[in-house]
């Protein structure tokens, strides 16, 4: 069995002392076999720990696990992977091949001496929520589609993950609902959502700046709710092009973790056409 190896462990996102995604970063994974890696991921709990293997300069490929699976893609881990890697080589640009494709990533470290990063997604796309799909997952988080905001379609958005998409139109509402996780997880396995149920609130015009309210459900080992997610926060922007018809280029603000008392910001930069850019910063855990 491949030694154990070094685990850093990372808050990214944190909008406050407190708040933020943890995630595992093993900066060396190279020999770590499938089952080796999921026991760690395990072990630590994190909604997901990312592993580098092969690296050619700045170009690493990148694997993230969950507590129980492989994800194509996880936003946080890549942010605090990006910022463990510059703390090492210093900042600048990287490019991190990962299971859902090429992510290009950037760092650079602010007159305070901290690093942040942002992420440029896969070249994303979005599709209908099919009718009856959408009755089961509103039915389990009992909600009803009069309780949806109408400039905001239900739908499926991919950025790395595919994530369905539900605004709620109340503050009471989307603060208040709840959901079982065990059969919420059923949906997400049967679907193949491998990432988070994104269900968001704007309590304002969706415009240029908007601030954007969210949760993100994930149900897996103890966790319910995902503090801070960065694949989802670019889905976001791609729904908000696609289905909403927000002009580009545009940038908006994602807040979350508030319901879980992990206080989180995400900030999204759309462009015209590609991929969705995500920003934020790392602290050690």
């Amino acid at each position: 069995m491949t030694p154990t190896p070094d685990v850093l462990e990372l808050l990214a996102f944190a909008a406050e002392p407190g708040g933020g995604n943890p995630a595992g970063v093993v900066l060396d994974a190279v020999g770590l076999s499938d089952a080796e890696m999921r026991r760690i991921a395990a072990d630590l709990g994190h909604p997901e720990t990312a592993f580098v293997g092969a690296r050619e300069g700045r170009r690493v490929a990148v694997r993230y696990f969950s507590p129980d699976d492989e994800v194509p893609f996880c936003g946080h881990a890549t942010v605090a992977t990006a910022v463990a890697l510059a703390e090492v080589e210093g900042p600048g640009s990287f490019v991190f091949d990962t299971p859902a494709g090429v992510v290009e990533v950037t760092t650079e470290r602010g007159a305070e001496g901290r690093v942040t990063a942002g992420f440029t997604s896969v070249e994303p796309y979005v599709v209908d929520l099919e009718a009856d799909v959408a009755d089961r997952l509103l039915s389990l988080l009992g909600l009803s589609h009069a309780d949806l905001d109408e400039r905001m379609p239900l739908a499926q958005s991919f950025a790395g993950n595919l994530h369905p998409v539900v605004a709620v139109r109340e503050q009471h509402t989307f603060d208040s609902f709840t959901f079982a996780p065990a059969p919420v997880r059923a949906l997400l396995d049967e679907r193949g959502w491998k990432g988070t149920i994104i269900v968001v609130h704007v309590d304002a015009a969706i415009a240029d700046g908007v601030v954007i309210e969210a949760r993100n459900l994930f149900p897996v080992a103890d966790i319910t709710e995902d503090p801070a997610t960065g694949s989802a926060a670019a889905s976001l922007g791609a729904y908000l092009r696609d289905r909403v018809g927000l002009p580009a280029p545009f940038g908006f603000t994602v807040r979350q973790g508030r319901h879980i008392g992990r206080p989180s910001v995400l900030d999204v930069e759309v462009p015209a056409s590609g991929g969705i850019v995500v920003r934020g910063s790392a602290t050690p855990l």
